[in-house]
Protein backbone atom coordinates (compact mmCIF):
# COMPACT_ATOMS: atom_id res chain seq x y z
CA UNK A 1 0.00 0.00 0.00
CA UNK A 2 2.82 2.40 0.88
CA UNK A 3 4.44 1.66 -2.50
CA UNK A 4 1.23 2.62 -4.30
CA UNK A 5 0.96 5.88 -2.33
CA UNK A 6 4.57 6.75 -3.18
CA UNK A 7 3.97 5.92 -6.84
CA UNK A 8 0.85 8.10 -6.95
CA UNK A 9 2.63 11.00 -5.23
CA UNK A 10 5.52 10.73 -7.69
CA UNK A 11 3.09 10.58 -10.63
CA UNK A 12 1.31 13.74 -9.46
CA UNK A 13 4.64 15.51 -9.02
CA UNK A 14 5.90 14.51 -12.48
CA UNK A 15 2.57 15.53 -14.04
CA UNK A 16 2.66 18.94 -12.35
CA UNK A 17 6.25 19.47 -13.53
CA UNK A 18 5.33 18.57 -17.10
CA UNK A 19 2.30 20.87 -17.03
CA UNK A 20 4.40 23.75 -15.69
CA UNK A 21 6.74 23.44 -18.68
CA UNK A 22 4.03 23.83 -21.30
CA UNK A 23 3.61 26.72 -23.66
CA UNK A 24 0.15 28.26 -23.76
CA UNK A 25 -0.43 28.36 -27.51
CA UNK A 26 -2.71 30.86 -29.25
CA UNK A 27 -4.10 31.10 -32.76
CA UNK A 28 -2.85 34.12 -34.67
CA UNK A 29 -6.28 35.75 -34.41
CA UNK A 30 -6.33 35.24 -30.62
CA UNK A 31 -2.83 36.69 -30.29
CA UNK A 32 -3.62 39.75 -32.40
CA UNK A 33 -6.78 40.34 -30.37
CA UNK A 34 -4.89 39.93 -27.05
CA UNK A 35 -2.32 42.51 -28.20
CA UNK A 36 -5.08 45.14 -28.17
CA UNK A 37 -5.43 44.95 -24.38
CA UNK A 38 -1.94 43.79 -23.40
CA UNK A 39 0.71 44.55 -26.05
CA UNK A 40 3.36 41.84 -26.37
CA UNK A 41 5.30 40.49 -29.32
CA UNK A 42 4.13 37.34 -31.10
CA UNK A 43 6.30 34.32 -31.85
CA UNK A 44 4.71 32.10 -34.50
CA UNK A 45 5.97 28.53 -34.83
CA UNK A 46 5.48 27.53 -38.49
CA UNK A 47 5.66 23.74 -38.44
CA UNK A 48 4.46 20.74 -40.42
CA UNK A 49 3.15 17.36 -39.29
CA UNK A 50 5.91 15.41 -41.04
CA UNK A 51 8.86 17.54 -39.88
CA UNK A 52 11.26 15.77 -37.51
CA UNK A 53 13.07 18.93 -36.35
CA UNK A 54 9.64 20.50 -35.64
CA UNK A 55 8.86 17.64 -33.24
CA UNK A 56 12.27 18.07 -31.58
CA UNK A 57 11.63 21.81 -31.20
CA UNK A 58 8.35 21.01 -29.44
CA UNK A 59 9.89 18.41 -27.16
CA UNK A 60 13.34 19.80 -26.38
CA UNK A 61 12.90 23.55 -26.71
CA UNK A 62 9.25 24.41 -26.05
CA UNK A 63 9.22 21.64 -23.42
CA UNK A 64 12.05 23.39 -21.57
CA UNK A 65 10.70 25.19 -18.49
CA UNK A 66 12.89 28.30 -19.00
CA UNK A 67 11.67 28.67 -22.58
CA UNK A 68 7.99 27.98 -21.83
CA UNK A 69 7.93 30.34 -18.83
CA UNK A 70 9.58 33.13 -20.83
CA UNK A 71 7.26 32.66 -23.79
CA UNK A 72 4.15 32.59 -21.61
CA UNK A 73 5.24 35.70 -19.69
CA UNK A 74 6.49 37.90 -22.54
CA UNK A 75 4.94 36.67 -25.80
CA UNK A 76 1.81 35.44 -27.44
CA UNK A 77 3.12 32.13 -28.80
CA UNK A 78 1.27 30.94 -31.91
CA UNK A 79 1.28 27.44 -33.40
CA UNK A 80 0.70 27.45 -37.16
CA UNK A 81 0.63 24.37 -39.39
CA UNK A 82 2.38 25.73 -42.49
CA UNK A 83 0.67 23.08 -44.64
CA UNK A 84 -2.66 23.06 -42.79
CA UNK A 85 -6.15 24.14 -43.77
CA UNK A 86 -6.67 26.97 -41.27
CA UNK A 87 -8.06 30.26 -42.59
CA UNK A 88 -5.82 33.14 -41.46
CA UNK A 89 -6.70 36.83 -41.44
CA UNK A 90 -3.73 39.15 -41.07
CA UNK A 91 -3.63 42.88 -41.78
CA UNK A 92 -7.02 42.79 -43.51
CA UNK A 93 -5.97 39.97 -45.86
CA UNK A 94 -7.33 36.44 -45.73
CA UNK A 95 -5.02 33.51 -46.43
CA UNK A 96 -6.01 29.92 -47.15
CA UNK A 97 -4.44 26.75 -48.49
CA UNK A 98 -6.07 26.03 -51.85
CA UNK A 99 -3.83 22.97 -52.37
CA UNK A 100 -4.65 21.35 -49.03
CA UNK A 101 -5.45 17.64 -49.33
CA UNK A 102 -7.28 16.16 -46.30
CA UNK A 103 -5.91 12.72 -47.22
CA UNK A 104 -2.38 14.00 -46.58
CA UNK A 105 -2.78 15.45 -43.07
CA UNK A 106 0.21 13.52 -41.69
CA UNK A 107 2.47 13.81 -44.75
CA UNK A 108 3.68 16.56 -47.07
CA UNK A 109 0.75 18.69 -48.13
CA UNK A 110 0.12 21.88 -50.06
CA UNK A 111 1.86 24.97 -48.71
CA UNK A 112 -0.45 27.47 -47.03
CA UNK A 113 -0.57 30.91 -48.68
CA UNK A 114 0.22 32.57 -45.32
CA UNK A 115 3.40 30.48 -45.19
CA UNK A 116 4.42 31.95 -48.54
CA UNK A 117 3.41 35.46 -47.48
CA UNK A 118 5.73 35.23 -44.46
CA UNK A 119 8.62 34.04 -46.62
CA UNK A 120 8.98 30.75 -44.77
CA UNK A 121 11.50 28.63 -46.68
CA UNK A 122 11.97 25.64 -44.36
CA UNK A 123 10.62 23.98 -41.24
CA UNK A 124 10.53 24.75 -38.47
CA UNK A 125 10.55 28.52 -38.82
CA UNK A 126 9.91 30.92 -35.97
CA UNK A 127 8.31 34.14 -37.19
CA UNK A 128 8.44 37.18 -34.92
CA UNK A 129 5.96 40.06 -34.87
CA UNK A 130 6.20 43.21 -32.74
CA UNK A 131 3.71 44.20 -30.04
CA UNK A 132 1.47 45.78 -32.71
CA UNK A 133 1.40 42.66 -34.88
CA UNK A 134 3.87 43.92 -37.48
CA UNK A 135 6.18 41.36 -39.08
CA UNK A 136 9.80 41.51 -37.83
CA UNK A 137 11.69 38.47 -39.09
CA UNK A 138 11.67 34.70 -39.62
CA UNK A 139 14.29 32.43 -38.02
CA UNK A 140 14.63 29.13 -39.90
CA UNK A 141 15.61 25.84 -38.27
CA UNK A 142 15.70 23.95 -35.04
CA UNK A 143 16.92 25.95 -32.03
CA UNK A 144 18.02 24.65 -28.65
CA UNK A 145 16.80 26.45 -25.50
CA UNK A 146 20.01 28.49 -25.28
CA UNK A 147 19.85 29.37 -28.98
CA UNK A 148 16.21 30.48 -28.88
CA UNK A 149 16.90 32.53 -25.73
CA UNK A 150 18.95 35.00 -27.75
CA UNK A 151 16.10 35.66 -30.18
CA UNK A 152 13.37 35.72 -27.53
CA UNK A 153 15.21 38.36 -25.52
CA UNK A 154 16.44 40.28 -28.58
CA UNK A 155 12.84 40.76 -29.74
CA UNK A 156 11.17 41.16 -26.34
CA UNK A 157 13.67 43.78 -25.14
CA UNK A 158 13.55 45.44 -28.60
CA UNK A 159 17.35 45.26 -28.90
CA UNK A 160 16.90 44.33 -32.56
CA UNK A 161 15.95 47.95 -33.29
CA UNK A 162 19.48 49.16 -32.55
CA UNK A 163 21.30 46.42 -34.50
CA UNK A 164 22.10 47.71 -37.98
CA UNK A 165 24.56 45.15 -39.37
CA UNK A 166 25.60 41.50 -39.25
CA UNK A 167 28.72 42.59 -37.36
CA UNK A 168 26.61 44.25 -34.65
CA UNK A 169 24.45 41.12 -34.39
CA UNK A 170 27.55 38.92 -34.10
CA UNK A 171 28.83 41.16 -31.29
CA UNK A 172 25.42 41.00 -29.57
CA UNK A 173 25.45 37.20 -29.68
CA UNK A 174 29.09 37.03 -28.52
CA UNK A 175 28.34 39.23 -25.49
CA UNK A 176 24.99 37.63 -24.69
CA UNK A 177 24.76 36.15 -21.18
CA UNK A 178 22.65 33.00 -21.21
CA UNK A 179 20.28 32.32 -18.35
CA UNK A 180 18.23 29.43 -19.79
CA UNK A 181 19.35 25.95 -18.92
CA UNK A 182 19.81 23.73 -21.96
Amino acid sequence: MELIKNFLALSVLLFSLSVSAQVKWFTLEEALEAQKTEPRPIMLDAYTEWCGPCKLLDKNTFGNSDVSHYLNAHYYPVKFNAEGNEKITYQEQTFENPNYNPKKTKTRNGTHNFTRYLGVSGYPTLVFFDEKGNFITPIVGYLTPTQIEIYLKLIHKQDYKSIKSQEEFTTYVKNFEHQFKG
